[in-house]
Order: structure tokens, then C-alpha cells, then sequence
């Protein structure tokens, strides 16, 4: 099918378990996109579509395998300046409403998290042409306070099909180490793993726009990926922790680099799979006490002191997440001195059925070390941006919470932010329902209970603490100032949109309960 393009995107309709296609846009011979596509060859489940304001004015070939050209399939895609359906964007049955989600198709781990001019930068794995995992991409979103996304066209296209843009991290390399600076911005250098190749760079002179792969690439070979960089000061070189697999064994190899391109093996550890994370705290915010931290996907940590070349661990592995759609996190590279937080964000591994999108990413927290009777641990808190979401309001002080009743009574809806510091007293048992999904503390357990998740939290005076961000299709917990973090992917019952307090066995007590309705950060 020879086409014109005229227009911003090709609009592709898409029909999920359909026949999969290979489908490639030819422009002078030379394909330039090829991706496969459940192509509807009725009513779509949804629309995809394809970018092609790079090749406005070509004249390309659009072929997909097995259709002739007169097909009624491609009688279908059809151009257009907006994609299909943008009227309903945000507004879907199960969008989540203050968690990042691809605009279409498929997203994962988070990738290339950098703070640069005011913008937090978030790329990440995505299928731009499907609901399910495949034709990996970046994607690629941008935002001035964690909470309200923009996103951009694909930051990363793989240079053939099969050669995915694996995971990866990005630096400003304000030193222009790597001699990629042309113009007045600082460079952002990507380094993402191509499937094919080996972990690779890519770089931007314009506040990460567009990105030119770098002509040296790949500039690691080995068996692993998902590459972390860092700048490490006291040794005025880069470092990359990556996964690695020697011998059988799964770890996290340590590279050091004085210009990004040119790699030396220092050392590795072992026991650690996929997406590698490393940085520095203080603890209890003492910047004299420092540690370093170390984590891959399930972000299990261990806790040492690290040299630029070799991590000694003192402590771990340590439990980080107790839910049950928790994978693949990433922190901020870049973030101001004079802000100084390290900001997280995973991957929320929760499916969207019926969406022409799927799954999202968790919100964003802010860790810290801190030092209790069990040693030095990591804690998770929401930023405080989520602040910039609260609407109406309601709040108590000193009431009982009786077996039978509900203080929270009249209160509904589907977007929530609850504060709450709960007395154990005579209970059993004391928590909350939210849309019929109970979040429980088994006072004789000592355990924090939902959706089959488990953890053990100890209280504090007779008391704990709760806080928990609720949306479409997420309940996130952190309890006792973020000791325990437990997101859930869960999709709650429709017709419920209560919310209720409990205890169970005995009265319970609150020494205090905020309770925010959420704003939309989509609206």
C-alpha cells in the first residue's frame, strides 16, 4: 500500500488475539519502522498509532505480512494530526488517576530516570502497538513536579525489529566527558542494552528531544544488560552496575569509564537479576553517616560502603516491597543538592482489561536510612508532591472504633490519600476497607494483611501508622512512616466505592485520621 504523508500519525486498529502481523514502513527500500500488530479485521478493541512526522512529505510503502494491498484492513488505517479516540484519553474505566500510564499499549520497567532543568525525566519499556509485552521501545514522559506527565514521542526506536531497546539509565554528563555537547544544553547520555548488540549509548543536545545513537555503540559486550550509570565524585569517573550472568550465577557487575564509552570490569556480586540500582544515603539524615545502597527488580537491598570499583556489603538482603506488583524500580540521577531527595519509582505490574493501555507505574516515593533496633533499613514515603492532588478534606482526633461500626460513614469515592495513626487497645484486629478491600493489622500477629499480602510491623506505643494512596487500580500502603511498603494491584468491585474503618475482636482506637478525596492529575 504506497501512501502520502501528509499528517502526524498512521492510526492503526487493533483487535487483541487477532492474528499477529509483521508490519514494516518502506520509505526509498530501506525500512525505516517494522513492528508486529494484532491487526482487527473488525471492530477494533482499540487504536494504536504510529508516529510519522519525521517522513511528512515521503512517499513509503506500508506492507503487512499475509494482506494484499486491497485488504480491507488497510482501508482502515487512515492518517490524522490526533490519534484515535483522544477524546476519551484519561477519562477510561480503569486509567489510573495520579499514577503514569502510557497514552496506548504496553509499558514496564521504568528507564533513564534524570532531573534536568526543571523536568523529572521518565522513559520506560513500552509497546507502542499493543496491549501485551513485544516491540520494545522507549517511551518517553516528562513532568515539573512527579505528578502531572507529558508525554513525548518515542525516545528510542529499535534499529531493526527484533533488536529491542532492553532497559537502561541516563546521566547529564555536564562535564561533557564523552565530547557529545553541541550547542548551549548540557548532554543527556542514555544507556539502554540492544538485544542484538550489547548495551549501548545515545545522546541529546536538546533536553532529551530527540536522541543520535552513538556511531562507537555497542560499548559493552557481555551476558547481561539493563546497564545503571552513575558519577562517581571521589574517583572523577562513571560507573555502571549492571546485571550480569558468570559462571551460572546471577549478579551485579561493576564498569568504570572516564567518557561513557570505553568500559573497564572492576568487580561483581553475586545473587542479584535484572535491573540494577546503586546510590548513596545518609542516615537518619546525618551526612556524616553515609551508606550505599544495592538492589536489582525486586528490590530486595543490601546495605555497604562502596569505593568507585567494589561494594562491601555490612548488611542484607533486606526485604524492600511486601506487595504484590512491585518490579523493576529506578531513582533519579541528577537531582538538584539543594533538593536532595533520591526519588523512586517501579513498575506497577497491574493489567487494564478492556483498556487500549496497560499496566502503570507506582508512585513516586522518596527513601531514606535509618537506624532502629534491628539495624540500619530503607524506608519508602510518597513525595510530598501528592499534596498538589488533595481535595476535599476530612479529619478526626480521639475517637473509639467499635466492632459494628463505621466512623468513615458517607464517605465514597475511588481516589483517596489516608493519613491515620491507629490504638491498638483491646483489638484484635483494626484497619480499613477500602471499596471492599480489606487492609488489616493483626494486633496478636504483629502482621499487616491485604490481598494476601503479608508483612510484620511491631507497634509503637500501643499505636501504628498508616498511609495509603488509592486509586482506580492500586492500593498503596506505608506503615510506621514508611518501615513497610506494600503497593496492591488490585481492581476493586464497581458497584463498591466506600470506605470503612474496623476493628475486629475488641475496641480499637484513632489518635488521628486525615483522609484527602484525590484530585485527577489528568484533568
Amino acid at each position: 500500500m504506497e501512501l502520502r504523508l501528509e499528517r502526524r500519525y498512521l492510526n492503526l486498529p487493533v483487535r487483541n488475539d487477532a492474528l499477529k502481523r509483521r508490519m514494516r514502513l518502506i520509505i526509498d527500500g530501506e525500512t525505516v519502522r517494522e513492528f508486529e500488530i494484532e491487526l482487527a479485521e473488525d471492530e477494533p478493541d482499540f487504536w494504536v498509532f504510529l508516529d510519522i512526522s519525521a517522513f511528512k512529505g515521503k512517499k513509503p510503502i506500508l506492507e503487512a505480512d499475509g494482506l494484499e494491498e486491497n485488504t480491507i484492513l488497510f482501508e482502515m488505517i487512515h492518517q490524522d494530526d490526533v490519534i484515535m479516540d483522544a477524546e476519551d484519553l484519561y477519562g477510561e474505566k480503569y486509567r489510573p488517576q495520579f499514577h503514569f500510564s502510557s497514552r496506548r499499549g504496553w509499558n514496564n520497567d521504568p528507564n533513564g530516570l534524570v532531573y534536568y532543568k526543571g523536568e523529572y525525566h521518565l522513559f520506560y519499556q513500552h509497546n507502542p502497538y499493543g496491549w501485551k509485552w513485544g516491540n520494545i521501545h522507549w517511551g518517553h514522559a516528562v513532568s515539573g513536579d512527579l505528578i502531572h506527565w507529558e508525554e513525548l514521542p518515542i525516545a528510542l526506536y529499535p534499529r531493526r525489529f527484533g533488536d529491542w531497546c532492553f532497559s537502561g539509565s541516563a546521566v547529564v554528563d555536564g562535564r561533557d566527558t564523552a565530547g557529545f555537547k553541541r550547542g548551549d544544553e548540557e548532554v543527556i547520555v542514555v544507556a539502554f542494552t540492544s538485544t542484538a548488540r550489547g548495551e549501548c549509548i545515545a545522546y541529546s543536545n536538546d533536553r532529551g528531544r530527540t536522541f543520535t545513537e552513538y556511531d562507537g555503540n555497542p560499548v559493552l559486550v557481555h551476558r547481561g544488560r539493563d546497564p545503571k550509570i552513575i558519577w562517581y565524585e571521589p574517583g572523577n569517573h562513571w560507573v555502571m552496575a549492571v546485571y550480569d550472568e558468570f559462571e551460572g550465577r546471577r549478579c551485579i557487575a561493576f564498569y568504570t569509564s572516564s567518557d561513557l564509552k570505553r568500559w573497564e570490569f572492576q568487580s561483581r556480586i553475586e545473587g542479584y537479576y535484572e535491573c540494577p540500582e546503586i546510590f548513596e544515603l545518609a542516615v537518619d539524615g546525618d551526612e556524616s553517616r553515609r551508606r550505599w545502597v544495592v538492589y536489582s527488580a525486586d528490590g530486595d537491598y543490601a546495605i555497604g560502603s562502596f569505593d568507585g570499583r567494589r561494594f562491601t556489603i555490612e548488611s542484607g538482603k533486606h526485604r524492600f516491597s511486601y506487595g504484590n506488583c512491585f518490579y523493576a524500580s529506578q531513582t533519579w540521577n541528577n537531582i538538584p543538592p539543594e533538593d536532595g531527595r533520591r526519588i523512586q519509582i517501579a513498575w506497577g505490574r497491574v493489567n487494564m482489561p478492556g483498556m487500549p493501555f496497560n499496566q502503570m507505574m507506582l508512585f513516586p516515593v522518596e527513601l531514606s536510612l535509618r537506624r532502629g533496633e534491628e539495624g540500619i533499613r530503607m524506608f519508602a514515603e510518597p513525595v510530598r508532591e501528592v499534596e498538589l492532588l488533595h481535595g476535599k478534606r476530612w479529619s478526626w482526633r480521639d475517637e473509639p472504633v467499635k466492632e459494628g461500626e463505621n466512623l468513615l460513614s458517607g464517605i465514597e469515592g475511588d481516589l483517596f490519600h489516608i493519613r491515620a495513626e491507629l490504638e491498638l487497645r483491646g483489638a484484635n484486629g483494626i484497619g480499613f476497607r477500602i471499596r471492599g478491600i480489606p487492609v488489616t493489622y493483626d494486633v496478636r500477629e504483629e502482621r499487616l494483611e491485604c490481598q494476601g499480602c503479608e508483612a510484620p510491623l511491631k507497634p509503637v506505643g500501643g499505636k501504628i501508622r498508616l498511609e495509603i494512596l488509592v486509586d482506580r487500580t492500586s492500593i498503596e500502603i506505608f506503615a510506621n512512616n514508611g518501615r513497610i511498603y506494600m503497593p496492591i494491584g488490585v481492581i476493586p468491585p464497581d458497584e463498591n466505592k466506600r470506605l470503612e474503618l474496623f476493628a475486629v475482636g475488641g475496641e480499637g482506637g484513632v489518635r488521628s485520621i486525615e483522609i484527602y478525596e484525590m484530585k485527577s492529575a489528568w484533568r
